[in-house]
């Protein structure tokens, strides 16, 4: 049997605590300590033999040797006490060692299964992300699919396709509250398109646009029709943009369907029949803007600015009871029947006239009124300019708010 390898001269000794308490435990088995209890129980006995055999006597010179002896057996028992005593000690600390063993043992298991705890709940949390990445990826995928296929649709030549990219666009706003400033600004891009009222009698009886002394030959014509069917599908368009701009009757409980905060941008458009009764917007522009039939703002609310100037409106403009928090501009703006302003709420300024500086050049611009313009019981919570306004006819029974009147 080979011996182990010698161990090098002044190598220190790297053997756990542990490991020498578990030898040593090894060595001083019951066996063991029963034995050695034999040998000194035979020591004893044979002592005590020997002293009874040597001093058995009594005379005082056995005597005085007997003290000795007993002197002796003292020295030797407080001996062996200590011997035990270092014993019990070294055995106490060995126990010491192998429970603090046990318990390092018992924390490395438990960080160990935190380890394994915490790796497993962050690969969960890994694939939630990815799960959710995922399902936001395809929701985006999906929403630009149905926005891409609504839009083309709106560029198709047929009316119903048209009509259908429409309702497929109001769905979706309808559905994806942060995706409908975007359609908004879809369907105000759509009516901002150049378009020319049908002629003739085609043209609605209620449109001031319609040509005196039309004949009936354009009746029957293909491009009348596509313009009668295109003024359906831009009706179509209003009728959404009011339908969910109107917050309902209940205050402070607005209706579903209501879209809050939307901007508005209907520059230079054409507006047929534009019915906003009771609708709540931001910031609005109209700018340039042609009201073809009657205009109706009653009861609307403007919580932004509302950009009127230079816009045109052929039949009556009702704006009775309207809103307007932010600036209203009226400055150009032209009435060819009047206009109805009666109780409306200005909380800024309210311009429909006065003068712009163009490239460092005034120019006075003021709003035209061609039938009876009321300002009745309406509200100026700051300035209210009216210079350079003018009326068709004076004597009209115009209600002016308190400022200077505007010229014949």
């Amino acid at each position: 049997m080979s011996k182990p390898p010698a161990r090098p001269a002044g190598e220190a000794t790297t053997e756990p605590a542990g490991l020498r308490g578990e030898r040593l435990g090894k060595v001083l088995t019951t066996r063991a300590i029963v034995f050695a209890g034999l040998i000194v129980v035979v020591v004893a006995v044979g002592t005590l033999w020997l002293l009874l055999a040597l001093f058995g006597a009594g005379t005082p010179a056995d005597q005085a040797q007997l003290e000795v002896f007993r002197a002796t057996g003292n020295v030797v028992l407080g001996a062996g006490g200590a011997v035990a005593l270092v014993l019990a000690a070294r055995r106490q600390r060995l126990g010491e060692l192998e429970l603090r063993r046990k318990e390092q043992e018992l924390a490395q298991r438990e960080h160990a299964q935190k380890h394994v705890e915490q790796v497993a709940s962050d690969n969960a949390a890994h694939q939630r992300r990815l799960a959710e990445d995922a399902r936001v990826d395809a929701a985006e995928r999906r929403i630009t699919e149905l926005y891409t296929k609504a839009a083309d649709q709106l560029g198709a030549e047929k009316t119903p396709i048209r009509l259908a990219g429409l309702y497929a666009l109001e769905r979706l706003a309808q559905n994806t509250p942060d995706q409908r400033q975007t359609i908004v600004n879809l369907l105000c891009a759509y009516l901002r398109l150049p378009y020319a009222l049908p002629t003739g009698p085609r043209l609605p009886r209620w449109s001031s646009l319609r040509a005196p002394g039309s004949g009936d030959d354009a009746a029957d014509s293909t491009d009348g029709h596509a313009s009668d069917q295109e003024l359906e599908v831009r009706a179509t368009a209003q009728r959404i943009l009011a339908g969910h701009l109107y917050p309902g009757d209940s205050p402070g409980v607005p209706r579903p369907e209501f879209w809050p905060g939307i901007t508005l941008n209907l520059t230079g458009a054409l507006l047929c029949h534009f019915d906003f009764r009771g609708c709540r917007v931001g910031n609005a522009r109209f700018g340039g803007a042609r009201f073809a039939g009657w205009t109706r703002f009653e009861d609307v609310e403007f919580t932004g600015y509302a950009i009127f100037g230079g816009s045109e409106f052929h039949r009556s403009a009702n704006f009775k009871r309207a809103r307007f928090h932010g600036s209203a501009l009226f400055r150009g703006a032209v009435f060819h029947n009047g206009a109805t302003f009666d109780e409306a709420v200005f909380r800024d300024e309210a311009l429909f006239g006065g003068v712009r500086t163009i490239d460092g050049v005034p120019h006075p611009d003021g709003a035209e009124f061609g039938g009876t313009v009321s300002f009745a019981a309406a509200t100026f919570e700051r300035n209210v300019v009216l210079e350079h306004v003018r009326v068709a006819d004076e004597a009209a029974g115009h209600v002016w708010p308190p400022a200077d009147q505007p010229s014949a």
